[in-house]
């Protein structure tokens, strides 16, 4: 019998950037699809890529905004290996709203001090209890939030340096089917696990400012080690009171136990470049790679079965591409436009109902109004278009026995609108 448990802290993947991280942190920055996020600057969001930005922004700013993440994710011709068929399963990924607040305030003309508030994981995936791939989860659920303090250090009159602190709580919820062989025949029940935990990393940059109008950045975020713990329950016969319980096979708490995991998010590295043309024009590039190849596997360690579940995952590294455009239609209006080339982080043979991840692109546009010196509003809109993906999971990767084989097809799409508003005092 196993459990994907912790497998919930991936389902987002479906929402956006490769993997799980949730890379809408900046409705400025999304109108550009992300392109220069490390070296824009404009306000104090680009912070969430690069801290060393704060540099560059005078006095107290307040910045404050959200992102509404709408996916759509549909399977179909799913089969399992014991020949059980799910047909059109309609969207399985459910929309949600991503929160994100930054605060700065400069001490002196050297440093300069800044908070922020970010969701970087955060979305729900379900399936029907009874669908063909149900031993690989139904339900997925995970909150994240990060807090973040940050300092930057003007060294010189090009030369900026940032750091920061990234405070990382994880809440998860996974529900999925167990199959349990006994004497009285194969015997399925529903196992539900929730766990949560609170890690530390860290997160650097650097700003250099050839000229007033060039410059570029540079971004790294640490990876951060959790260790989850929490407790799984099974809601019939393997559970407390369940049948099996009863006939003593499981003892009196059935498979209800406490479990641990492990989970390391991984390190990221984002280079970016922003050039005003003139006046009126600007243009900016981004690279980033995140290293998801320090996800090897999952493993679920219960108090009562040191080897509860264990997934192999095997992911591999990503890359990011992006250029975007800038236009100042007036004084107070500017036009964004951007378009990004997100890499998948899982391959065919690793591929899971909770991860159907895929190459993407993305297409942005975003609205900048300054109402006076102190106040300005954005708005960003992207649409993602992700290649169709297939799971192909052939059941002879460890752990994978009573889970079995699936196959099964999916199409994904994402519409994202993000808004903001940026106060100066």
């Amino acid at each position: 019998m196993t459990l994907t448990a912790l497998g919930v802290v991936l389902a987002c993947s479906n929402a956006n950037a490769s993997g799980f991280f949730l890379k809408e942190q900046s409705a400025s920055a999304q109108g550009n699809a992300f392109a220069g996020a490390t070296a824009g600057a404009e306000d104090i969001s680009y912070s969430f890529y690069n801290p060393a930005v704060l540099a560059k922004h005078k006095g107290t700013n307040v910045y404050a905004g959200g992102t509404w993440i709408s996916p759509r994710s549909t399977a179909k011709n799913a089969i399992n290996e014991f020949g059980e068929t799910s047909g059109y399963v309609d969207n399985i990924v459910h929309a949600a709203m991503s929160p994100h607040f930054y605060l700065s305030h400069q001490f002196n003309d050297k440093v300069t001090g800044g908070i922020s508030l970010n969701v970087p994981y955060g979305m729900i995936t379900k399936y029907d209890s009874n669908w063909a791939g149900r031993m690989h989860g139904t339900l997925s659920k995970v909150t994240a939030a990060t807090v973040t303090p940050m300092v930057a250090y003007r060294a010189s009159d090009k030369l900026s340096l940032g750091a920061g602190m990234q405070i990382q709580y994880i809440k998860a919820i996974l529900r999925n089917g167990v199959r349990q062989a006994t004497p009285l025949g194969a015997i399925e029940d529903n196992a539900n696990l929730n766990g949560d935990t609170l890690d530390v990393g860290y997160q650097l940059g650097a700003l250099y400012e050839f000229t007033p109008a060039t410059r570029i950045g540079v971004g790294y975020r640490s990876q951060i080690r959790h260790k989850l713990k929490g407790e799984v329950n099974f809601d019939g016969a393997m559970g407390a009171g369940g049948l099996l319980s009863q006939l003593g096979a499981l003892g009196p708490s059935g498979l209800d136990q406490d479990i641990s995991a492990r989970l390391t998010t991984p390190a990221s590295f984002s280079i970016g470049a922003y050039h005003d043309l003139n006046d009126r024009w600007a243009v900016m590039a981004e690279y980033s790679r995140v290293f998801w190849s320090s996800f090897k596997n999952l493993n679920i360690v219960g108090a009562n079965k040191p080897n509860l579940s264990f997934t192999e995952e095997n992911w591999k590294d990503t890359d990011f591409y992006a250029l975007g455009t800038s236009y100042k239609l007036d004084d107070q209006w500017k036009l964004r436009l951007g378009v990004a080339l997100d890499k998948s982080a899982v391959g065919d043979e690793y591929r899971t109902p909770r991860i159907p991840d895929a190459n993407r692109i993305w297409y942005s546009a975003g609205l900048q109004y300054q109402y006076n010196e102190q106040l300005t509003f954005n708005v960003g809109y992207t649409y993602i278009h992700a290649d169709k993906s297939k799971v192909n999971l052939r059941g002879d990767h460890i752990g994978d026995a009573s889970r079995g084989a699936l196959k099964a097809d999916y199409s994904n799409r994402v519409n994202i609108f993000a808004f903001s508003l940026n106060y100066s005092f």
